[in-house]
């Protein structure tokens, strides 16, 4: 047990370093998704899955003009909807999780996106995901945004061995403090987007790499030549 603690000491430790460093590499570093209010951010996240943000973006410039309410959503002949969104893939499926959780939230939150993360989880389309998402970027609530560069990066940084993303959440969660939460998230997914990359990361410019057991790190990053 003593060894135990003495490696989540040591985790939380290093963990501060890395948020750190982290912080000075990505200044900028924030949701990637442009929006103005919950209700556009909620659709550009649930645009988002198996998507780029840039995409997303391009598909949301015209659309959030269109439709400002959950009203416009839902009274919108679908057919319409998903040619709009088409561009961002499964369209059927995320038009219909769409109009769904707009028609949610007109009958059961008076019309507002709601502000926790047990009622997020009622609308169709909304996983912790993208619950943290809204969580921390319009309700100052701090959240662990487990996405594909999370679960990379956190992962060869040993700081979790799981592969579910809620326990990779609650892995995290014990070991940054909660206030940092939010903009650790958006610090990995650029980390992850600009140096540590599924295949081939560039470990030997790495900010992390004298605080990463990922062997690559270790190995001089061939990956980088």
């Amino acid at each position: 047990m003593a060894r135990v603690k003495r490696t989540q000491a040591a985790n939380r430790e290093r963990a501060l370093v890395v948020f750190e460093r982290l912080k000075k590499a990505y200044p900028d570093a924030r949701c990637a998704l442009n929006f103005t209010n919950p209700l556009e951010l909620l659709v550009a996240t649930i645009l988002a899955a198996q998507c780029t943000d840039v995409r997303v973006n391009q598909v949301t410039k015209d659309l959030f003009r269109r439709y400002t309410s959950p009203d416009d959503y839902v009274s919108a002949p679908i057919k319409r909807l998903q040619e709009e969104i088409r561009s961002c893939g499964f369209y059927r499926n995320k038009s219909k999780s769409i109009v769904n959780a707009c028609r949610a939230i007109m009958d059961d939150f008076d019309g507002h996106v709601p502000q926790t993360m047990e009622a997020l989880l009622k609308l169709d389309g909304v996983g912790r995901k993208t619950a943290n998402v809204l969580l921390g970027e319009c309700f100052n609530t701090p959240g662990i945004i487990v996405d594909t560069h999370c679960k990379r990066v956190t992962h060869r940084l040993g700081f979790t061995r799981n592969t579910d993303p809620d326990k990779i959440e609650r892995d995290l969660m014990r070991i940054w403090p909660r206030e940092s939460w939010t903009l650790f998230s958006h610090c990995i997914v650029f980390h992850g987007r600009n140096v540590c990359h599924a295949r081939g990361p560039r470990c030997s410019g790495c900010t992390l790499a004298d605080l990463c057991p990922f062997p690559t790190s270790r190995a001089g990053s061939k990956a980088a030549k």
